[in-house]
């Protein structure tokens, strides 16, 4: 379904990204793994990971090569993409995982801890997707995967800075697809739900988190493979602009904003009318303060 195709996964060492480029390349696939070895706080570098995921895409017969920039930085962004020319001539995807968590309640929340995760994974995105698009125009063709979250699409606590990179990641990569459709280029989102290194971070300290946890537990990364794979082919063409959702074996079309009610008043509206009127008629379809786990309130099937 791959054959041949060029593909760069950020942040590929280990769950996620590690489980996409192992796909890809048994579909035929000619992978760029790029990861830093970072902490999931962000913090070191190693060249371990990146190489072990190499290794055994090769063991099984894949071509690939290690890249151990990070995404977070212009020039490095760059030079990412710049591995898949050098190495292979081209490039026909990108897989935006990379990613880091520094959870916090939003009124602890520190400058540093905001901006590093948005530089990883908004500023990361846009970087690595924005170096890869001359490429992209000039061969009328590629596809950009992205990787979002239900904690920015719904909401969760202590996760500001995640939830607001992953909103933006949505609106970015919609943006993409307006964009780099006359070029033939696709842009889509994934919200995984699935077991993994960052997901491990996630506190138990109740029974009801406890229950939380071993719920995710058997939602297995490597079951959100086959979309990024289906959505890297040529397969997808005319699927852009779309934001999927995977757990376990089901796969969701979440819903984009959209007006669901209006009001009117012929003579304008006060401050009071609003308060009487407008607010009043509206009210049944506020939302509520939803988490994730309050929206797929059931078992993973």
């Amino acid at each position: 379904m791959l054959k041949d195709k060029v593909v760069i996964v950020t942040g590929a060492g280990g769950g996620i990204g590690r489980d996409f480029a192992l796909a890809m390349a048994a579909r035929g696939a000619k992978l760029v793994v790029n990861d830093i070895g970072a902490s999931v706080s962000g913090e070191g570098k190693d060249a371990g990971p990146a190489q072990k995921v190499v290794a055994e895409i090769k063991a099984q017969g894949g071509t690939a090569v290690a890249n151990t920039d990070s995404v977070a930085d212009w020039d490095a962004a760059n030079r990412i993409v710049k591995t898949a020319i050098d190495s292979f001539g081209k490039i026909d995807v990108v897989v935006n995982n990379a990613g880091i968590l520094r959870d916090r309640f939003f009124f602890n929340m520190s400058v540093e801890e905001w901006k590093a995760v948005i530089d990883v994974h908004l500023n990361g995105t846009f970087y690595v997707s924005r170096a890869a698009a001359p490429y992209f125009k000039s061969q009328a063709s590629g596809r950009y995967i992205n990787m979002t979250s239900t904690s920015g699409l719904i909401g969760n606590f202590g996760q500001a800075n995640y939830a607001a990179a992953k909103l933006g990641i949505a609106a970015l990569s919609k943006s993409m697809a307006l964009d780099m459709a006359k070029f033939k280029v696709t842009s889509n989102c994934i919200a995984p739900f699935a077991w993994s290194r960052m997901i491990g971070t996630i506190p138990a300290e109740t029974p009801e988190q406890q229950a939380r946890l071993d719920k995710i537990k058997r939602m297995e990364t490597s079951k959100i493979a086959p979309i990024a794979v289906y959505l890297a082919s040529d397969a997808s063409q005319d699927v852009t602009g779309q934001i999927f959702a995977v757990r376990a074996n089901e796969i969701f079309l979440m819903s984009q904003n959209r007006p669901i009610r209006s009001v009117h008043r012929a003579e304008g509206w006060t401050p009071e009318t609003i308060a009487e009127q407008a607010m009043p008629a509206m009210r049944a379809q506020f939302y509520a303060l939803d988490r994730s786990q309050d929206v797929f309130s059931w078992d993973p099937i």
